[in-house]
């Protein structure tokens, strides 16, 4: 629903966490119809062909300048190319590889990770279409609330809007449960109001954190 960059990288939250959140998801879900599910992944992507793009075009660019300006046969330059290659993608291989991601694609890739995660869960199959997902992705400082239709037509932007930016701000202070515990009970408290209880509502998803990577 909506989404914003965290300013630090967090572990992942441990047992006695989870638990703490679990707890937190389940409190909630007894005031609404609504599902809450939270998950937390260590990274959105992998990026291994970032360094490999990088390597490419960096080979691409090394003939030129000897062309130009030496008499270096082909052979010799194709020599100095293959040296260069190897010699980037070692480099390149050691850096940390999200850094050289540049924040557009690794917002880009957060986000279709959290709508990813939202089908694949099954938020989009409760029985009222009222499935609520946050999701945090630690590496690329990413967060987001993905509501279903449901939900979406009676909620307005600016409350989900406000519960992110808590959650954002917890985890610029390093309180990753405090600040998920915060924007679940949140969640709950606006769908308690969007979709109350009803006489036949039952669990429909797990009440667990979901780890990734």
């Amino acid at each position: 629903m909506a989404s914003r960059g965290l300013p630090r990288i967090l572990a992942l939250p441990d047992e006695a966490a989870r638990d703490r959140i679990t707890a937190a998801v389940a409190a909630a879900e007894r005031g609404t119809a609504g599902e809450i599910v939270v998950m937390v992944a260590a990274r959105a992507g992998a990026y291994r062909t970032v360094p490999l793009a990088l390597t490419l075009l960096g080979t691409l660019a090394v003939p030129w300048p000897l062309i130009l300006f030496t008499g270096l046969s082909a052979g010799r330059i194709a020599l100095v190319q293959l040296a260069a290659a190897v010699a980037l993608l070692l480099v390149l291989a050691a850096l940390r590889r999200l850094a050289l991601v540049p924040r557009r694609l690794r917002r880009a890739r957060a986000r279709d990770a959290a709508a990813r995660e939202f089908w694949s869960r099954g938020l989009s199959r409760t029985r009222g279409r009222t499935g609520v997902l946050i999701y945090v992705a630690l590496a690329e400082r990413y967060a987001e609330i993905i509501a279903d239709a449901a939900i979406r037509d009676r909620v307005p932007e600016e409350a989900w809007r406000r519960t992110l930016t808590g959650l954002i701000e917890a985890l610029g202070r390093g309180a990753l449960t405090e600040g998920l515990i915060r924007a679940v009970e949140e969640t709950g408290a606006i769908l308690a109001e969007a979709a109350p209880p009803g006489p036949e509502d039952r669990n429909e998803l797990p009440d667990r954190v979901i780890l990734s990577g």
